[in-house]
């Protein structure tokens, strides 16, 4: 911000300004300030205000370790001139906590805060102290660490997905050892029966995985999980069954023969032998529907025209290795990347959209430095020729949008149904879950389980969260790519607090009431559209600028809905009419200037958003200090 020529007047007020000024940011170190100290006008850098800095602040402890249901008291000391204010910030905070303030000596504030019955779902916390004058901000974290015994949360019977698996998992801190026994036998991992685990902060989720089980492999299985505070025990009966499959097979080769006896043309207009589904197959797995020879040794070559969906043909294209994009001599071929459907072996749901639903998984050979890594796999569960089409559309889209903030799309998996998209595997989720658990609310129940938080997200985080999203829609602008439904929900977050763009199409199962029916099947999500596309479906770049300044408004609010106190038709009204969202608590001035700048009604006068993005990455790297939180 340009402050040449400004006179201050020489006080306190403005210690903040002249440090900002020493430390050479946002361009201060070159501007000539001056303040008035009553007596003449005199250069910012020479006063000299005796009792006002910033606060100095100390914690009891660097790290916190406790046992599950211990009491434990931690101080945080700010001292300085003016006194600051000092507090813990414990929102999301499952244990039991008490303040008790005092200020002794004169120029120390203390603040202790006790925990009471801790709670494992603390564990990992950051305990954060704030001091605060009118001179600036400082803070002091500790991370608690909760340590409690095993308890296995899940140990099922097992379930064909691409090998049979028993999915398990099972919480402690410190992690446990596991164990698994067979008829009391304690099992040694071989090609055929291997557990395969993730850590998730203090969970261990996986499967036993069991290849190409038979009746040999029935009986009761246990799962031990310890520590040094304790054992945990779970058994669950196998029952593998082998005689449906058996008769499956047999089926299918006599189908075999009499198609090759009595003619290679069916009744149904189909050329050369076809793939049969088994009533018996797995509904619950997409990935099983037709018979690879993956769960069965009985494998039938479907060729190149077609696979059969109980009696319906559904084309395959020709050379399922590539889909091929370019309809003139001047546009580029684009290859989609084919991927192996036995390469690919799912983990477990991650969730479920109107086309199907997305799980993780693993992926081999997709790598050429790794074996196997995670993946979200999104399936297309309605294999009409008009979805299939929209697929190889938006395939072929997809590969041409490669960017570090957008989600990377591997490929696709065209051998049978259903069809599927490959995407990296962002392990925290989408962003709006993410801001939530992260916020002061946190201990609010979202799809029915407890979000577990490791506290509030500072502003310096918001604006790495913000210039992130804002650098993906510059990408995406330069690829005259319009978005259309810009919005936390539609963001994803990965190791590192990296966030990206992409959608799985869940959204508007997963967040109905944030899109308005509109006419038969039209969803639109009308709290984050401009006017323009309210009311004459017009979408441009200029747009997605809008919805953007609601993201904004989303991060600083820690994930509410945009005006969450009024129905859609209401919003609707305050949209056109141009109202627009209020400053959130927590929100910098210069901050809601942009959002500002992205609900001007008419498009052409928008914030661009090459210039939002440099305004964000200039905020986020200066000191969180000179922004006026406080409006």
């Amino acid at each position: 911000r340009k402050l040449e020529g400004v006179v201050f007047n020489c006080s306190c007020n403005i210690r903040w300004i002249q440090l900002w000024q020493q430390r050479g940011e946002a361009g201060l170190h070159n501007q000539h300030l001056f303040c008035n100290n009553g007596v003449s006008k005199i250069p910012l850098q020479l006063m000299n205000i005796s009792h006002c800095d910033l606060p100095e602040i100390s914690v009891s402890h660097s790290n916190l370790t406790v046992m599950e249901g211990d009491r434990v008291t931690i101080t945080c000391n700010g001292s300085g001139v003016p006194v600051p204010e000092v507090d813990w910030t414990v929102g999301g905070l499952h244990s039991i906590n008490t303040h008790q303030s005092n200020q002794y000596p004169p120029n120390v504030h203390s603040i202790n805060l006790t925990l009471v019955n801790i709670s494992r779902d603390d564990n990992s916390f950051m305990l954060t102290c704030i001091a605060e004058n009118i001179v600036g901000m400082t803070n002091a974290s500790i991370q608690l660490s909760v340590q409690f015994p095993p308890v296995i949360i899940k140990f099922e019977e097992p379930q064909k997905w691409h090998d049979t698996c028993m999915v398990f998992t099972v919480r402690a801190n410190p992690l446990p050892t596991l164990r698994w026994y067979y008829k009391g036998e304690e099992i040694k991992p071989t090609k055929y029966l291997r557990p395969e685990m993730d850590l998730y902060q203090d969970s261990l989720e996986g499967c036993l995985i069991f290849k190409n089980p038979t009746h040999h492999n029935n009986g009761n299985y246990t799962l031990e999980a310890s520590n040094f505070l304790g054992v945990a025990v779970k058994t669950v009966y196998v029952s593998i069954a082998v005689g449906l499959a058996g008769f499956a097979c047999v089926l299918l080769v006599i189908m075999f023969v009499l198609i090759n006896k009595y003619g290679r043309r069916s009744k149904f207009g189909m050329k050369g032998p076809v793939a049969v589904i088994s009533g018996e197959e797995d509904s619950a797995s997409p990935l099983h529907h037709v018979n690879h020879g993956i769960i069965t040794p009985c494998t039938l070559d479907a060729g190149p025209d077609a696979v059969v969906i109980g009696m319906t043909r559904i084309p395959v294209i020709e050379n399922p290795q590539y889909f091929r994009h370019g309809h003139n001599c001047n546009k580029p071929t684009t290859y989609v990347q084919h991927i192996k459907r036995r390469d690919i072996v799912l983990k477990r749901e991650l969730g479920e959209g109107a086309f199907g639903k997305v799980f993780l998984a693993e992926c081999y050979n997709l790598s050429p430095t790794k074996d196997k890594m995670l993946v979200a796999v999104k399936t297309l569960k309605d294999p009409t020729l008009a979805a299939r089409k929209d697929f190889q559309r938006e395939a072929e889209l997809l590969t041409n949008l490669q960017y570090e903030h957008i989600v990377k799309f591997y490929g696709v998996c065209v051998d049978g149904d259903p069809l599927i998209m490959v995407f990296e595997y962002m392990k925290h989720g989408d962003l709006n879950k993410f801001l939530r658990a992260h916020g002061p609310d946190a201990m609010i129940l979202v799809d029915g389980e407890p979000l577990q938080t490791n506290g509030e997200l500072g502003l310096s985080q918001m604006l790495h969260i913000a210039s992130q999203i804002a650098s993906g829609i510059v990408y995406l602008a330069s690829q005259h790519f319009v978005h259309r439904d810009l919005a936390t929900r539609n963001c994803l977050v990965g190791n590192g607090l990296l966030v990206k763009i992409g959608d799985f199409g869940m959204s508007r199962d997963i967040y109905s009431t944030d899109y308005y029916r509109v006419g038969g099947h039209t969803m639109l999500p009308i709290r984050w559209m401009p006017p323009e596309s309210i009311m004459y479906r017009k979408f441009t770049t200029e747009s997605d600028v809008w919805s953007f300044g609601v993201i904004l408004w989303e991060i600083f609010t820690y994930g509410k809905q945009p005006w969450f106190q009024l129905a859609n038709n209401e919003v609707i009204e305050c949209i056109t009419q141009g109202r627009v969202l209020e400053r959130p608590r927590v929100c910098p001035k210069e901050v809601y200037d942009i959002m500002l700048g992205c609900w001007q009604r008419e498009p052409q006068q928008r914030l661009n958003i090459k210039d939002i993005q440099k305004i964000l990455y200039t905020l986020g790297k200066a000191t969180p200090v000179y922004l006026d939180i406080l409006g």
